[in-house]
């Protein structure tokens, strides 16, 4: 015949097994955190390659212009102009294309910090909820401790009394 062990063992056991499926999950929520920062730096990084990538083009494509007036009034050929012009409308489409593509870029970066700050939200709440226990178990050690020197104060108590 198997013995239940006593109700307070049995608290303690699961006191410790919340402690530790509390720390499983406080481990789990940073880690998923540290990756929602990584994803967010990364997203970060190439939004700001797309802008410098933006950025190049457009200046080159000034320059472009900028050489093809100075060339236009030495003179230049039809087809000269055509191939020129033909190019420049190429930039362009170019410039177009990439300018599209900044919505993907910003919107990439906002789902990343929404994750980010939902994975915060989550370890935070892990980190509340293990304070909260550690705050309940001091209380409790102070309530079992300051039973423990009233029964020991009733006690003398009541020696001296006898005694007397």
């Amino acid at each position: 015949m198997r013995q239940h062990a006593a109700p307070c063992t049995q608290l303690i056991t699961w006191s410790i097994e919340m402690d530790n499926a509390l720390d499983f999950l406080l481990e789990q929520a940073q880690e998923s955190e540290d990756k929602a920062v990584l994803a967010l730096s990364k997203a970060r990084s190439e939004l700001e390659s797309y802008y410098h990538q933006l950025r190049q083009i457009e200046q080159y494509r000034l320059e472009y212009c900028q050489q093809l007036v100075e060339r236009g009034k030495s003179g230049l050929t039809a087809s000269q102009y055509g191939h020129l012009n033909r190019f420049l409308t190429q930039l362009d489409e170019t410039l177009a294309k990439q300018k599209s593509a900044e919505q993907h870029f910003r919107l990439q970066v906002e789902n990343c910090e929404q994750h980010w700050m939902n994975m915060r939200q989550k370890r935070k709440s892990y980190q509340w909820l293990m304070e909260k226990k550690q705050t309940e178990r001091q209380l409790l050690q102070e309530k079992r401790e300051q039973k423990q020197m009233d029964e020991f104060s009733t006690l003398m108590f009541n020696r001296r009394r006898l005694s007397s």
